[in-house]
């Protein structure tokens, strides 16, 4: 099966939301592309709950991962954005991600 060249791209209206998933982390992005700039970034490595940094990002820990970027994102007055998970498939942590920052207001 061939993968489709097809590139998702945010500007200053509507940046683009990049979430990375690895083995033991998540990471949230939101770029202005016009720009080649990173607006605002969070992830499970600077996240610590309880005096206690992460060691393993769960669906709770992307949950929260979630919940921050969107809160970050009202504050600057982003409240559209297009949402780009890369090559994953849309479930468990990035799914919970997505509808954590839904839930935050963010409209995708």
């Amino acid at each position: 099966m061939k993968k489709k060249n097809t590139k998702i791209r945010g500007n200053a209206n509507r940046p683009r939301l990049y979430v990375f998933r690895s083995n033991k982390h998540i990471y949230a992005q939101i770029i202005d592309d016009n720009q080649n700039k990173i607006l605002i970034t969070k992830s499970s490595l600077s996240y610590q709950d309880n005096n206690k940094s992460i060691v393993y990002a769960n669906c709770e820990t992307a949950k929260m991962i979630g919940k921050l970027v969107a809160e970050a994102c009202l504050e600057q007055g982003i409240q559209k954005i297009v949402f780009d998970r890369g090559d994953k498939l849309y479930h468990g942590r990035i799914k919970a991600l997505a509808e954590s920052a839904r839930s935050a207001g963010i409209k995708f």
